[in-house]
């Protein structure tokens, strides 16, 4: 209960959450007291209902985070009845906020449920009935019923959350590949840039006119089956409209570093491999020309097409840029 997992500094996208619904009200016993008379009849209320639990989709990726210390999430008790046949007031509900794209499963029931629209509101758990009172039982046989009943628990149970980034575009490739670095230069993100592995820790989000870019933490072999960084955030890949693979020119054998990506890929969902692909060859302002033309030659007998790019050439970044907003807008 309120359990954590892959938890990246600030940014968490994947945790489970315990939600109680809310008890019912007991339903009561209570009598009418009329002028004259010593016992009226039966006038004990209904329990009120308990509050629901619902999930509601917002605008914000770090939401998940002010979740990490919280144990239980619990939706209001209702109020037992009354006297004079008045019913017990229902229970507040809970309105629980998730990022956009983030998918809930019922750890008992194993429903799935997937918020994908802003405000998007969605019922996770029904409140216990609210206990019946005397008056209820009131008939020709039974004219002073003492009988009450009480209310019934609300659905309780565990729920899987995890964070499936919504985005455009995905920048995957191996450790290094210059992903944070082309980010940085096409927008206005901040990710962390490094000359050693997994410098970025949590997927980083960019946005070039009206593109959400995303940088996908560094790939390695064997990241399906949970190596590496990269099985945490493979599942953020999934919604991306296209994939920009980028393979950095310091790679000997640049066949081998777009290969290893594309199998892992192909490991955690076969599906997709088959979206759209760009290939960039990167960094190639640390390589010779010859070099250069080497290199792209080999990696076009592997993929469809593939441009050479460098943060440090304002010409291809502008380009690149044009080719992105012309075809994924």
């Amino acid at each position: 209960m309120g359990r954590c997992g892959k938890v990246m500094g600030m940014f968490i996208d994947e945790l489970t959450l315990h939600f109680k619904a809310g008890r019912g009200g007991d339903g009561v016993v209570r009598w009418r007291h009329e002028k004259g008379i010593d016992s009226g009849g039966p006038s004990g209320g209904n329990g009120g209902k308990g509050g629901d639990v619902y999930a509601v989709a917002v605008r914000d990726l770090g939401v998940l985070s002010s979740y990490r210390n919280i144990k239980v999430f619990e939706a209001g008790k209702g109020e037992d009845g009354y006297k004079n046949t008045k019913q017990g007031r229902e229970g507040d509900d809970i309105e629980i906020k998730f990022p956009i794209g983030a998918r809930l499963t019922n750890l008992e029931t194993g429903h799935v449920i997937e918020l994908l629209k802003d405000g998007e509101k969605v019922l996770l758990l029904k409140g216990g009935r609210g206990g019946l009172g005397n008056e209820h039982f009131k008939g020709s046989t039974n004219v002073s019923p003492k009988q009450s009943t009480e209310g019934e628990d609300g659905e309780e149970t565990d729920f899987h959350v995890e964070l499936l980034l919504l985005v455009d575009l995905g920048l995957i490739g191996l450790p290094n590949a210059g992903k944070s670095s082309l980010l940085n230069t096409l927008t206005s993100a901040k990710s962390k840039v490094g000359d050693f592995p997994f410098t970025t820790l949590s997927p980083s989000l960019g946005d070039y006119y009206g593109l959400i870019l995303a940088d996908i933490p560094g790939l390695i072999e064997g990241a399906a089956e949970g190596k590496g960084l990269g099985h945490k955030f493979l599942r953020h890949i999934e919604r991306t409209k296209a994939l920009i693979h980028c393979v950095s020119s310091e790679n000997e054998d640049p066949i081998d570093a777009y290969k290893v990506v594309r199998k892992e890929l192909k490991l955690y969902n076969p599906e997709i491999v088959d979206k759209p692909e760009v290939v960039l060859l990167t960094k190639i302002d640390t390589i010779s020309e010859e070099e250069k033309k080497e290199k792209l030659k080999l990696l076009e007998s592997v993929a469809e097409k593939v441009s050479p790019i460098s943060i440090l050439d304002d010409a291809l970044i502008k380009s690149f840029g044009e080719h992105l907003t012309q075809n994924f807008k």
